[in-house]
């Protein structure tokens, strides 16, 4: 496979030639033997081999000794890891990346590595599966997908994803400051730390939390390690069907909207206007690509995700978000990143803000 040349006149009628790289298959076969790198992942945690190494285990015959493995194997598995990024080694010796040790020790009050439960759980991997049949009927061919009612997915989600959506809590409460009595609407409230992430924060808050029933069984016990049980009311049922009642202050809408097409989401958007206060406002934290759809490279993938796991979820933009507000009554709404996050915070109010 010859490697294209470009050349451009030089001096002296002489010529420049720059060699060009070729086609390369390099990332065909990155892609198609990813699914190596994700198991190697999954195999790291299940050994607990990155709380070996924070607990001071750095050899391969260490790291063996303390995991229950095979010498050879975890020098394999260990040098992949390393590979990959989620190790360092020097002179035999095994270390975590700062990433690492915040996330992987299972010591550590990030750690995400039950996650994968939810992450790498057959409900999601089998979906991937029919891939090709969901490109060609666009979207997830069984059902709703993780959209049929009670699917026991999110009961899974809600018990394992707390780690990683503890940061994004914290950060809209921040950003959405609430003080004195207010109530709030949690819809699909799922691990419930969003709404407790308010209530935390403004002890006269008051939490209805919105989700099947079997979910809200999980977003209460966490209200109550957090100390707002006494706060946090439940509303079991489907969030199209349940009526939400009047009077909040803010409706929480978070990594819901992108299960459904912008008529359903219109329809929620729709029932928390009438749901709100005059001057109240609906929250939305969404992976939101940019106009294009190729950037950022995760939100705007997500729109995969959503493709093969529902029947007809994809990942919007701003613009779809603020035209689909307008038209439920929401003249005004505005968006800004999520510190530290891949995720984006949407903000629509019923009344102009300047």
């Amino acid at each position: 496979m010859q490697a294209a040349e470009l050349r451009l006149p030089g001096a002296s009628g002489s010529a420049i030639v720059i060699r060009m790289p070729g086609p390369s298959p390099l990332l065909f076969f990155e892609t198609a033997s990813a699914y190596q790198r994700t198991e190697a992942l999954r195999a790291g945690v299940e050994l607990d081999l990155f709380s070996a190494i924070a607990a001071g285990a750095s050899t391969t015959d260490e790291l063996a000794a303390r995991c229950g493995a095979n010498q050879k194997g975890v020098r394999i598995l260990c040098d992949y890891l390393t590979l990959a990024g989620f190790l360092t080694k020097s002179d035999g010796s095994y270390g975590l990346t700062p990433d690492s040790a915040v996330f992987l020790d299972r010591r550590s009050p990030a750690y995400m590595g039950g996650t994968l439960r939810f992450l790498l759980g057959d409900t999601i991997r089998d979906a991937f599966r029919d891939l090709p049949a969901a490109v060609r009927h666009g979207g997830a061919v069984h059902g709703e997908g993780t959209m049929d009612p009670d699917h026991p997915v999110w009961r899974d989600f809600a018990r394992a994803m707390v780690p990683m959506m503890a940061p994004a809590a914290e950060f809209i409460a921040g950003a959405v400051p609430t003080s004195g009595p207010v109530k709030i609407l949690d819809v699909a409230a799922g691990h419930g730390l969003f709404g407790i992430a308010f209530a935390r924060r403004n002890p006269q808050a008051e939490v209805h939390a919105l989700d099947w029933a079997a979910v809200l069984d999980v977003a209460h016990e966490h209200a109550h390690a957090a100390g707002v049980g006494d706060r946090h009311r439940l509303l079991p049922g489907s969030a199209f069907d349940v009526e939400w009642g009047t009077g909040f202050d803010l409706v929480l809408f978070t990594n819901f909207f992108h299960h459904f097409e912008p008529a359903r989401c219109e329809a929620l958007m729709r029932k928390a206007h009438a749901a709100l206060t005059p001057d109240g406002r609906a929250v939305t934290l969404e992976f939101v690509p940019d106009a294009g759809r190729v950037t950022p490279p995760m939100q705007a993938g997500f729109a995969l995700t959503m493709l093969a796991s529902t029947g007809h979820g994809d990942a919007y933009t701003f613009a779809e978000y603020e035209s689909m507000f307008a038209n439920s009554g929401f003249p005004h709404s505005e968006m800004q990143d999520l510190e530290g996050g891949a995720q984006r915070l949407i903000i629509s109010s019923k009344v102009l803000r300047g």
